[in-house]
């Protein structure tokens, strides 16, 4: 089925996160505890708190965005070009920002959200940081009351499952075995937060999930069995 969809009409994203303070000691008391009380089970008797922090990225109640990339194809006859673009600086600006490019531009029903587990994890925490920030939710991420079918959202990871709900696959081993180039340059994940807070270089986190976005989009263009893109395809705006 995913050969049927017009290529023009999805929105490949990536996000990237910290933890919302730069260390657990700017964090309140009651915040603390609720960090402990939150962390609990995942910590078990191997880290306090403090030394699990550097984790709450990925919780939307501990962590925020910093960077949303976003790419989309523009095919006119027989010539292909990948758009890339991102947001950064100010979490709510940013927020903003990408909450207008949906509402302006991949409003309509044919539009669709793409990321790699952007279900499980990128969507979720966009929509749970809009609401946190007191911005109001684009339909595009409002998924309440909708059925499983109309969702407007692909996942490479879930496309990669092809049923198998245990299974997990990162972005960086499915661009491995798919031949596409890899989207890492000189930082990964875990290192996001150290970039940001203190080398503070957003550039390099934002050439960073650039990479991924372009990956995304790689991948989805092997699931088709269709020609990957070339770096002439791709156009950073």
């Amino acid at each position: 089925m995913i050969e049927k969809i017009n290529l023009n009409n999805i929105l490949f994203l990536d996000i990237e996160t910290v933890p919302e303070e730069e260390n657990f000691n700017l964090l309140d008391a009651e915040m603390k505890s609720l960090w402990d009380l939150k962390t609990q089970y995942q910590r078990k008797e191997e880290f306090t708190p403090e030394e699990f922090y550097d984790r709450a990225g990925i919780w939307a109640e501990f962590g925020k965005i910093i960077c949303i990339s976003v790419g989309y194809f523009t095919i006119k006859g027989d010539i292909r070009n990948f758009r890339v673009t991102s947001f950064f600086g100010e979490e709510k600006k940013i927020l903003r920002d990408f909450n207008n490019l949906l509402s302006n531009h991949f409003n309509q029903p044919q539009h669709l959200l793409c990321g790699h587990n952007a279900k499980e994890f990128d969507i979720p925490f966009l929509a749970r940081r809009m609401i946190i920030n007191q911005i109001a939710i684009p339909d595009k991420l409002n998924l309440f009351g909708k059925k499983p079918w109309e969702i407007p959202h692909l996942d490479t990871l879930e496309l990669w499952k092809f049923g198998d709900y245990k299974h997990f696959t990162s972005l960086k081993l499915l661009t491995k075995i798919l031949g596409v180039p890899s989207p890492k340059g000189d930082i990964d994940g875990s290192q996001v937060a150290h970039v940001f807070y203190v080398e503070k270089d957003i550039d390099r986190i934002v050439t960073y999930c650039e990479k991924d976005t372009i990956a995304v989009a790689q991948i989805f263009l092997r699931l088709r069995l269709e020609d990957l893109l070339i770096e002439e395809e791709i156009i950073h705006v």
